[in-house]
């Protein structure tokens, strides 16, 4: 199966691409598994975190363009003629979810970045929280370099989660950009040893796991939503969830493990 889903009994999912003959890039049904792994990852309450990764040395290079366009221009003219809603499941925003696009996803996302990041895989990044590279790792908004336009988020999110100069940097020259630059222009977190990737991105998933769901989930909703409204707004929001947060059963077992000098057990009730 080209994109496999995996939970441990620690609250921690690995989603993993696996098409390494096209270096990871994917056509209609490999969008349509990755969007059901990001939905079953948002519906389980006891998954917690998502480390998002892929085999071999590529992250995710996009859309394979050799098979999806003819794909979805067979599905949009099926579609158009009222034929069908959808083929074998595949749906004409499988994509933009799969890059998590607009998608309302609070739970925190880490991305083990294994190889090239470029295209989809930099419009999936936008979607991410966390980004752990590895040394030789590369990134690039390719689609202006053949004719394209990176619909998938790119352009909205990129300038609010970098500096200006930095986020056009990346969309109008069209080229790579190694590890360590994306580093230096605030893309990513850390870079670390290949052989250290996977272990360092479930070090990050335990630090997050350690903290009580509700609270984590709940800030990051409190920081997504409040990023398209006014700062007015966003206060709003802030004290529409910490309302939430506080009348929770782990609001109380949070305080109840510290005075005991234990550590807490979260229910994510």
């Amino acid at each position: 199966m080209p994109i496999h889903y995996e939970k441990d009994d620690e609250h921690v999912v690995r989603i993993t691409i696996d098409r390494p003959e096209a270096r990871n890039a994917l056509d209609l049904y490999h969008f349509r598994d990755l969007a059901a792994a990001w939905r079953t990852f948002r519906d389980d309450d006891d998954a917690w975190v998502a480390i998002v990764t892929g085999v071999g040395r590529n992250f995710m290079v996009g859309a394979d363009l050799k098979t999806y366009i003819p794909q979805i221009t067979e599905l949009q003219k099926k579609i158009a003629a009222g034929d069908v809603k959808e083929i074998d499941g595949c749906r004409l925003s499988d994509g933009t979810y799969a890059v998590l696009r607009n998608v309302k996803l609070y739970k925190p996302v880490i991305a083990a970045i294994n190889g090239p990041c470029v295209a989809g895989g930099m419009e999936m990044l936008g979607g991410v929280d966390i980004r752990i590279a590895t040394e030789h790792a590369r990134f690039g908004v390719m689609e202006p370099k053949r004719g394209l336009f990176a619909g998938g988020g790119t352009t909205a999110r990129l300038p609010r989660q970098l500096n200006f100069p930095a986020a056009m940097e990346f969309l109008l020259t069209a080229e790579h950009f190694p590890a360590e630059r994306a580093l230096a222009l605030g893309l990513v977190n850390e870079i670390v040893p290949e052989d250290e990737l996977a272990e360092r991105a479930t070090d990050w998933a335990r630090r997050i796991t350690a903290n009580a769901p509700l609270a984590v989930q709940a800030t990051k909703e409190s920081v997504i939503r409040g990023l398209s409204v006014s700062l007015e707004e966003a206060y709003a929001i802030e004290t529409e969830l910490s309302r939430k947060v506080f009348q929770s059963d782990d609001a109380k077992e949070g305080p109840k493990a510290f005075a005991e000098k234990r550590s807490p057990r979260w229910t994510g009730r």
